[in-house]
């Protein structure tokens, strides 16, 4: 089915609108709700338009902002893992580690010590 051109232009917008939004707003908690009502759009209409414009989960693409952002983070040595993990919004080092290690393949260690020339 083809999506009219005055739909598909409004989905992309939408879709940029909550990509800016989650980007502005990666460190807190996320909530689809939060994103929705911040867009002035329904939650259900939203993940669809979402995944029909990007063929990704807005938490799939949540979670990808927030561990790009872990990655700059993991650079600077003074920094520990969990440190990082906190600052970019995951509550606790295992849940980060985990999501950190589905998203890139790797672990935020083995990420660190590729990427960082961080002996550990």
């Amino acid at each position: 089915m083809q999506i009219p051109p005055k739909k598909r232009a409004s989905g992309e917008k939408l879709t940029q609108a909550a990509m800016a939004y989650i980007d502005a707003h990666s460190a807190e908690k996320f909530s689809l709700q939060a994103v929705a009502s911040a867009l002035f759009v329904n939650g259900s209409y939203l993940l669809r338009t979402f995944k029909s414009h990007t063929g990704s989960t807005l938490l799939a693409y949540h979670n990808a902002v927030r561990c790009e952002k872990a990655k700059v983070l993991l650079l600077d040595p003074a920094k520990s893992i969990s440190q990082a993990g906190e600052e970019v919004g995951f509550v606790s080092s295992s849940h980060f580690s985990h999501i950190f290690k589905k998203v890139t393949g790797l672990t935020p260690t083995e990420y660190r010590r590729e990427h960082g020339n961080v002996e550990i």
